[in-house]
């Protein structure tokens, strides 16, 4: 007789590190780790929101850290590393979250607002998984790093050249990562979702009217439509799945 499927999302014991949890996905990721038993380190720059939701996930029972943290600030990520496992063990889920947003042309853009978008998207995800890499080694555990890219590495539009750049390098980064962490049994994998209820959807929005029109169902994803996808790639159940990206969109821009 076939045995049954054992898919467990039970993160009792693991400390998770979630950029970006002020607002939209970030929010409900920290959320959906916290209620599946993680310790959960919440860091982004708005600190009276981090703590807002600090104290609401410890009301429901959760073990939370607030970390102010600006990511362009590389020596804040290696501290608040050093901060979460100090407090909290030894960081095995790491989610790559932060993200800053364009809305200018290429031709538009000063060479300040272009460094500070790479810093945002693309260095400090890499240096938050080297970090959190090294310290696993040292430790000898396992690790889930999940990086968040976006439907832009796909598919974008006019006015979100840069954007949509750096997260196609999010998506790049994610397979080399893969190749090179897999040794040290760290799996490294991305996310990379169309357009969601989020803070900086809602700019989207204002700028440019009702985008559902182009989308196939005509609808934004609601954040708890990606719960399943991030439970599954930091539970053990995707061990053998490393360098992969899922597209979480809806049709929004398939090709």
């Amino acid at each position: 007789m076939t045995e049954a499927p054992n898919f467990s999302t039970d993160l009792t014991g693991q400390t998770a590190l979630v950029t970006g949890t002020t607002s939209g996905l970030g929010r409900r990721f920290a959320e959906v780790l916290a209620a599946c038993g993680a310790n959960v380190a919440v860091a982004g720059r708005r600190v009276d929101r981090l703590e807002e939701l600090a104290d609401r996930l410890r009301n429901a029972g959760g073990n939370v850290l607030t970390v102010p943290l600006d990511v362009t600030d590389t020596d804040a990520l290696f501290t608040s590393v050093e901060r979460v496992q100090d407090e909290l063990g030894p960081i095995q889920i790491l989610v790559n979250n932060a993200g800053k947003p364009d809305a200018k042309l290429a031709l538009k853009m000063d060479p300040k607002f272009v460094d500070e978008m790479v810093a945002t998207n693309l260095t400090s995800l890499f240096h938050l998984a080297s970090e959190v890499t090294r310290r696993l080694i040292e430790a000898q555990l396992p690790g889930r790093i999940v990086n968040i890219a976006s439907g832009a590495a796909y598919s974008a539009g006019i006015g979100t050249s840069w954007y949509a750049i750096t997260k196609s390098a999010v998506v790049r980064m994610t397979e080399m990562l893969a190749l090179e962490f897999a040794r040290y049994d760290v799996n490294v994998n991305c996310i990379a979702p169309g357009a969601f209820e989020s803070e900086m959807m809602d700019g989207m929005l204002e700028r440019m009217g009702d985008i559902t029109r182009e989308f196939p169902r005509k609808r934004i994803g609601k954040p708890s439509q990606l719960d399943s996808t991030l439970l599954y790639l930091v539970s053990p159940d995707s061990d053998f799945v490393t360098g992969a990206t899922i597209r979480v969109h809806d049709g929004q821009g398939a090709r």
